[in-house]
């Protein structure tokens, strides 16, 4: 029986390729609204980032989640983007190791 292929997604902040389920998608959907999608499978244009504090506060720094989402995204937008991402880290410390 052939083995399946995993999905494969580079995250827009340190560029490591990585399954697509270790990531976190965000996307920009057609109706303009941008948001976390923890499923992976809403419509629209979308980039990926580690799971890691670091990732995400670096992909918000250098504007690589506008970039890769080809639009402008608020502020406010990214603010709120940023606070939805951090539910899903899996950073060292926050293992309590």
């Amino acid at each position: 029986m052939p083995v399946k292929k995993i999905p494969q997604r580079m995250c827009v902040s340190c560029r490591t390729r990585k399954n697509k389920k270790e990531l976190i998608r965000i996307v920009h959907m057609p109706s303009g609204v941008t948001e976390v999608d923890p499923s992976g499978k809403k419509p629209g244009r979308g980039v990926y980032v580690c799971r890691s504090r670091a990732c995400i506060e670096q992909a918000v720094k250098a504007n690589r989640i506008e970039r890769g989402l080809k639009s402008e995204v608020s502020k406010e937008t990214i603010d709120r983007l940023v606070q939805d991402a951090l539910q899903y880290t899996i950073d060292e410390a926050d293992k309590g190791e």
